[in-house]
């Protein structure tokens, strides 16, 4: 839900494009038989409960090629469906849907989106993997169209959407997804797959929450767990660097907390010297007082104001006691770029990052500057709660009880969905089914040092093929790839105890920089003591108990 929507929504494109279905009229690589043509037009009067379908229409394969920008994939043809799907007033959930013509495998795959949604682009990184895979695979506009990942002020006085975006969109995706599925290929789906980040990590846990027959697996990513209070956090943010002057944390501050956290941690044993990123944030204890100015204020220390918005920060909101109501940001996720602290600082349209959904109860009016998170948040609750909380509540028993499998990952440095949320979730459930070993059967959380919002940040972020972010692993098999672990443990029983994180050169592309391991919560990567530490096999994984 952040700037990183900009770079995914700029990457989905741009795949979209890849694949030749988003350019209507572009020329195509060979010309589909008239009879499979035929048999996917036919699909746009198929009569299917409240839903119209707005288009079909077949994309001739493609093969890949070499140019000077370097090789551009091809693709298998497909038919492209697109669908709305209008259950009563105020509702009109957009579907877009891509059925292989060829080498279909018998699987079924939905895709989130992210923010405030209202497009289908988010989704296409993930559809791409999998017709890759030959995989009939989905996406949802989240039900929020005019609304887009960034703005959501299209949604003042729209109940029913905040409906549809907070629990229904990724249901009626995957009920229309498999419908029309079967009418094209004359038979169920014998598996299906849900992938998805941020909100699209959030619809996959409303997935396994209350409609627990839809997916056999499900991958989400930095899912949003409170909606409401994950907004206050931003806000809270927002308003501890601009409320006065001099608050705001400039580049070069960022940059100095940054490297004085990571120094704080890796003195306490919870970094390795050489990372750029911190192993355990969660365990280490990082006060910014030491970087208080001592005479003039300069890049190399902090202001009192300065401190205070780095304070903020860190704790995330509080009472006026002091006592914390969410979480805070971890040491280690002071980025100094568009993806991170600075975002959080930066209004859009003059106002907060994602402070539309404030708009929603105190209308389009809405001032930050006169927000009391004492007074006006239990306001945002009661209103808002009810609808778009739904993770914050809800049971995996139904789930794992019909052999579901659901894999969460989280960036350590996230700045946009506080890890901590993820951690909370996990121990939730292990209470609720029986203990951490009982929900390990089901469910496994993997925690990704270094690594921000869905990809990104300065530790090894690629290990999903899925995402679009982070380049692809360098390899796709269940060691490397979260998607195909996922595949493994549903179809094969084998559940990931490991997976290799992977962090290539951002300056030769292509060349493996270090690789980690990446450990099943409460698990964490241990150095062995020998050996490169870019290796992953010089790490096991330990409980912290055993440390």
């Amino acid at each position: 839900m952040t700037m990183t929507m900009k770079r995914k929504h700029r990457l989905a494109l741009v795949a979209a494009s890849a694949i030749g279905c988003a350019v209507p009229g572009m020329a195509q690589a060979q010309t589909p038989g008239e009879d499979v043509a035929a048999r996917c037009a036919a699909l746009a009067g198929l009569t299917l409960p409240d839903t119209s379908i707005a288009s079909a229409t077949l994309v001739p394969a493609k093969p890949s090629e070499t140019t000077v920008a370097g090789a551009v994939p091809g693709h298998r043809s497909f038919c492209r469906v697109v669908a709305r799907v209008r259950a009563e007033a105020g509702s009109d959930v957009g579907v877009e849907l891509w059925l292989p013509i060829q080498g279909w495998t018998g699987v079924f795959h939905g895709n989130g989106s992210g923010g405030f949604a209202g497009t289908f682009a988010l989704g296409y990184s993930g559809m791409v993997e999998g017709l890759r895979r030959g995989f009939a695979t989905a996406t949802t506009d989240g039900g929020t169209a005019p609304a887009t990942p960034l703005e959501g002020d299209a949604l003042i006085g729209q109940p029913r959407k905040w409906r549809d975006w907070g629990r229904l969109s990724a249901h009626a995706m995957t009920v229309t997804g498999k419908a029309i599925t079967r009418a094209f290929y004359g038979q169920d789906a014998a598996k299906s797959y849900y992938t998805g980040c941020s909100t699209g990590g959030q619809m996959g846990l409303v997935e396994a929450l209350y409609y627990p027959e839809d997916y056999d697996g499900i991958l989400v990513g930095a899912p949003v767990m409170n909606r409401t209070w994950g907004h206050a956090a931003v806000l809270w943010n927002y308003a501890a660097a601009n409320r006065a002057p001099g608050r705001l944390l400039s580049e070069a501050k960022l940059k100095l907390l940054n490297s004085a956290a990571i120094a704080s941690c890796w003195k306490q044993g919870h970094g390795l010297a050489g990372d750029r990123f911190i192993s355990d944030p969660m365990a280490c204890r990082f006060d910014p007082q030491v970087l208080e100015c001592k005479g003039t204020a300069s890049d190399s220390c902090l202001t009192k104001s300065e401190l205070e918005t780095a304070r903020a920060f860190y704790s995330g909101p509080t009472d006026r006691r002091g006592k914390p109501l969410f979480h805070g940001w971890l040491p280690g996720s002071e980025m100094p770029d568009i993806f991170g602290w600075s975002f959080l600082q930066t209004p859009i349209q003059d106002q907060p990052p994602f402070g539309a959904l404030f708009k929603w109860v105190f209308g389009a009016k809405w001032d930050w500057r006169g927000f009391d998170f004492a007074r006006d948040m239990a306001r945002v609750d009661a209103q808002l709660g009810p609808i778009v909380n739904d993770v914050t509540r809800g049971s995996l028993a139904a789930f794992a009880a019909r052999g579901g499998k659901l894999i969460v990952f989280h960036g350590l440095a996230d700045t946009l969905v506080p890890p901590g949320q993820s951690i909370d979730f996990f121990d939730r459930h292990a209470a609720q089914l029986g203990g951490a070993a009982k929900l390990s059967q089901s469910a496994r959380l993997f925690m990704a040092p270094g690594m921000m919002h869905c990809g990104g940040g300065t530790g090894p972020d690629a290990f999903n093929a899925t995402l679009g972010i982070p380049p692809r692993p360098p390899s796709d098999d269940a060691r490397h790839d979260l998607f195909s672990a996922l595949i493994d443990w549903t179809e094969r029983g084998q559940a990931p105890d490991r997976i290799v994180a992977t962090r290539f050169s951002r300056e030769e592309p292509g060349r493996i920089e270090m690789q980690r391991p990446l450990c099943p919560h409460p698990q964490r990567a241990v150095y062995r003591g020998t050996g490169s530490t870019g290796a992953e096999s010089n790490f096991r994984c330990e409980s912290p108990a055993t440390r």
